[in-house]
């Protein structure tokens, strides 16, 4: 039987004719720290209302194991650890207000986000600055503003492609007489008007 110190030199000597160090087999740290996502409301912190629900997950790679607001920690389902779903009730005294979230994973990695929350209960404004006909073609082009921002504009029912903001131009065609439209904040208010 050989020597203990005859076998680490073997092992040593094989290792190395393979390309591998005996250290080849030692566990990596995980280093990934959660990511924190807000899904919903679609403006993040922005509503019309002071109580409302917010929704959003934390995605880790090895699996998170803890989430808190504010401290207090929520309910993660067993089955969505790596995708760790979670919802929370608001409840805004004034106009303004935050909730802090952290998310940790089972290494201990921690990550924070502050989630400023907005009441808004004012409608963005609609400007109308152009309106064309020609035939049964309706030509229009404006301004929509909001105190917060203006995410969607819609023509007619159709979507238009912008960049949201405080100040949004627009234009579009459509047919028939006149044009409806439409302007949607951060937080769900909306604004209509039709141009003639």
């Amino acid at each position: 039987m050989r020597s203990l110190a005859a076998r680490l030199l073997i092992a040593s000597a094989l290792s190395a004719a393979l390309g591998m160090s005996l250290s080849s087999c030692a566990r990596t740290v995980d280093t990934f720290k959660p990511r924190i996502v807000i899904s919903s409301p679609d403006g993040g912190g922005v509503s019309r209302q002071r109580s409302f629900t917010v929704q959003g997950y934390a995605l880790d790679d090895v699996g998170v194991t803890r989430l808190t607001v504010d401290g207090k920690a929520i309910a993660i389902p067993a089955s969505s650890r790596k995708i760790a779903n979670f919802q929370f009730k608001t409840l805004v005294q004034g106009s303004k207000g935050q909730y802090t979230i952290k998310a940790t994973d089972a290494a201990g990695n921690e990550s924070t986000l502050v989630l400023p929350i907005s009441v808004d209960a004012v409608n963005p404004v609609i400007k109308v600055t152009q309106v064309e006909k020609s035939g049964n073609i309706v030509r229009v082009s404006g301004v929509a503003t909001d105190n917060t921002r203006v995410v969607q504009v819609i023509v007619d029912g159709n979507r238009l492609n912008i960049t949201p903001g405080p100040s949004v131009q627009f234009y579009a065609e459509t047919t028939g007489i006149y044009a409806d439209v439409q302007a949607i904040d951060a937080a769900g208010n909306v604004s209509k008007t039709r141009a003639r």
